[in-house]
């Protein structure tokens, strides 16, 4: 008897490997932080048309909303956007697409509440690891998806986030296991995601892509334009 439990010792997985490889994936959720005014832009930059077209061109019927929530489906077991006063304008974009939609009572609190808005949310449907993005940016495209995820999948117990990386500047989407969502919804509301991303710099894995979407912020019509560069069509 006692080689028997030798041997189921030697041979059991360990709860180390169960977590990387089975619970962070399958338990994978993507919020999209959507909350925002779109104040420099003047319009909502969640409902802009993506791609932006040539003048006179047809619209293709999608928006920054709408193509970040179908980007990140295929990678993610449900998806959730943040959304703050204009919520009675996404939700039909939202449910159309198949995602879930929870409203940032303060969107005037700035960008890190609908960050923890988003992720408590994540927790109330039992889920512990997140993918995380802003609306107001290009997609990233599948294959970058793909690296991000697979880096998580694979990541060490001593990895709780994975940051993909362009031309050496960090992005989104941003990947989070549990320990890192806990720091983020125990910070106080006076902080920022790169507070704690910096507390935290040795839990953190960086990922090289060849993808500039990630980088790229759009704030204003000036950025919004240059986006018609066939390098982020």
């Amino acid at each position: 008897m006692q080689s028997l439990r030798g041997f189921l010792a030697l041979t059991s997985p360990s709860p180390f490997c169960y977590r990387c490889f089975m619970n962070r994936m399958q338990s994978l959720c993507a919020v999209i932080l959507a909350a925002g005014e779109s104040t420099r832009m003047s319009t909502d930059k969640a409902l802009l048309p993506w791609p932006p077209t040539a003048s006179g061109a047809p619209p293709t019927g999608q928006t920054f909303l709408s193509a970040a929530i179908q980007a990140l489906s295929p990678f993610s077991e449900m998806v959730i956007v943040v959304a703050g006063k204009n919520e009675p304008n996404l939700a039909p974009i939202v449910y159309a697409n198949g995602a879930s939609l929870v409203r940032n009572p303060a969107p005037g609190r700035g960008q890190f509440s609908s960050l923890q808005v988003g992720l408590q949310e994540v927790m109330n449907h039992g889920r512990d690891a997140a993918i995380v993005t802003l609306v107001d940016r290009p997609p990233a495209n599948a294959a970058t998806l793909q690296a991000l995820c697979s880096v998580f999948a694979a990541a060490t117990n001593e990895k709780w986030a994975v940051i993909p990386e362009y031309n050496g500047k960090h992005g989104h989407p941003i990947l989070v296991a549990r320990e890192m969502i806990e720091a983020f919804l125990k910070a106080p509301a006076t902080a920022s995601a790169r507070d704690i991303e910096h507390q935290n710099q040795q839990h953190i894995e960086y990922v090289a892509v060849d993808d500039p979407a990630v980088t790229l912020n759009v704030d204003t019509p000036q950025d919004y334009a240059g986006l018609a560069s066939p390098q982020l069509k």
